[in-house]
């Protein structure tokens, strides 16, 4: 019998990639819930190396990065935009449907 891979294993693989990402993150937003939204973000950053490669490449210290991403997070613009510009996406305003 073949071995299945956990879930959040596959998830993490598929978000290695830009695109992958965008979307994931993209649909978290479109749920309209800060917490989900937060989980996704932290389910990239994980993906992509963590919240220590994060903090070099956002410049941000780790601390600031864990408390941002919390469940309870509330990360201001500039902080959210300095993530998403390390990970290798931004953030996009278009007209709703």
């Amino acid at each position: 019998m073949a071995r299945s891979r956990s879930y959040q294993t596959e998830l993490l693989g598929a978000l290695r990639d830009p695109q992958e990402a965008a979307h994931y993150l993209s649909a978290a937003l479109e749920d309209g819930n800060r917490e989900g939204f937060l989980l996704a973000l932290r389910n990239v950053v994980e993906a992509c190396g963590g919240i220590g490669r994060l903090a070099e490449g956002s410049r941000l210290n780790r601390e600031s990065l864990y408390r941002m991403l919390s469940a309870n997070g509330n990360p201001e613009l500039q902080s959210l935009e300095a993530v998403l510009q390390s990970l290798g996406l931004r953030l996009a305003v278009e007209p709703a449907a």
